[in-house]
């Protein structure tokens, strides 16, 4: 069966530019070789430190950035090959909702105004059924239609999020790329905002890319969990598998972090050496490999890359000391 998103060796990298003439001098490496697929109405969720290449991944999918090189393809169409017409009619099926709900509105325009502009660029709507799709879908985020003529300063940060909802499922997508959509926002309303997402993914079948740094929130959101660490994905796997027996020495210290929803309960914390090194100069053979512990760590980090492979079903990691637990004797 072809996914709806099939990601192949995704790389973005950005000159670095000096002098005077501004000339390049060197590449930061943001995404390094990034591979993955999304079926319809999964979550995959992309987690990783700051810096370690998220948010480029899902723009460079999205073409808000240009991919150095790699493939996208869309429901089997590569979508990097498209120009002029083909390009707009595909890009109405990838949305996205930005990390700022306050930067993400432009203040000038009403509510009505942000939502009804997608359907005016696509051509979908306008006049009085562009007005009746803007009040359906603010209806669907949980908003009264009335709002629409209200501005964005009107609205508090977990509203303006629904805002930014409304605007990308007007355009009726397949797929989008939810960046960090709840750091933003108090912790009461983060829970609200996840809820409506998990509700408009059931009702209109969606895929999400799912960007965060809070494993607390993806464990709830979650049907597949891709680990990254500068600019490269160390781990991929189903959330319950990654979760209980993680397989990459950094997965298992991101997940040390997570505190456990027990009273008196204490997770073994696990501390990493040093900061993540630049993506500009990044390490030769296992990036992780200057902040590695793991007891069998030798001279092959440091030389060679792993490869992603397949470990369990549907289990990938990238180290060359990985290995699944030992099964307890019966």
């Amino acid at each position: 069966m072809t996914p709806l998103l099939s990601v192949r060796n995704l790389t973005k990298h950005f000159p670095i530019r000096r002098g005077v003439l501004q000339r390049a001098v060197g590449q930061l490496r943001a995404v390094d070789g990034v591979s993955f697929d999304i079926a319809r109405g999964e979550t995959l969720a992309l987690v990783g430190e700051s810096g370690s290449g998220k948010t480029t991944t899902g723009r460079a999918i999205l073409r808000l950035v240009e991919p150095t090189s790699g493939s996208v393809h869309v429901n089997g169409t590569d979508f990097g090959a498209l120009r002029g017409e083909a390009l707009r009619r595909m890009r109405r099926h990838l949305q996205i909702i930005f990390q700022d709900p306050y930067g993400s509105l432009n203040p000038r325009l009403t509510v009505g105004e942000a939502i009804r502009e997608g359907l005016l660029v696509h051509q979908l709507a306008k006049g009085a059924a562009a007005n009746e799709r803007v009040a359906a879908v603010l209806q669907e985020v949980g908003l009264q239609p009335d709002m629409a003529m209200r501005y964005p300063h009107e609205f508090s940060g977990g509203q303006r999020q629904r805002i930014g909802i409304a605007r990308a499922l007007a355009v009726e997508p397949d797929f989008i790329v939810c960046d960090e959509p709840v750091s933003a926002l108090d912790v009461s309303v983060q829970a609200q905002v996840i809820n409506l997402l998990r509700d408009l993914q059931r009702a209109r079948g969606l895929a999400y890319l799912f960007i965060a740094h809070d494993l607390a929130v993806v464990s709830h959101m979650a049907d597949r969990v891709a680990v990254m660490y500068l600019g490269r994905v160390v781990e991929l796997a189903p959330r319950r598998p990654i979760f209980a027996t993680p397989l990459h020495p950094y997965t298992r210290a991101l997940l040390s972090a997570v505190p456990v929803p027990i009273p008196g309960a204490v997770r073994r914390r696990i501390l990493l050496a040093g900061e993540p090194p630049s993506p500009a100069n990044p390490p030769s053979g296992c990036v992780f490999h200057p902040r590695c512990s793991h007891p069998h760590k030798n001279a092959i980090c440091s030389q060679v890359a792993p490869p992603l492979e397949e470990m369990a079903p549907g289990h990938l990691v990238a180290c060359h000391h990985a290995s699944l637990p030992s099964s307890p004797a019966s």
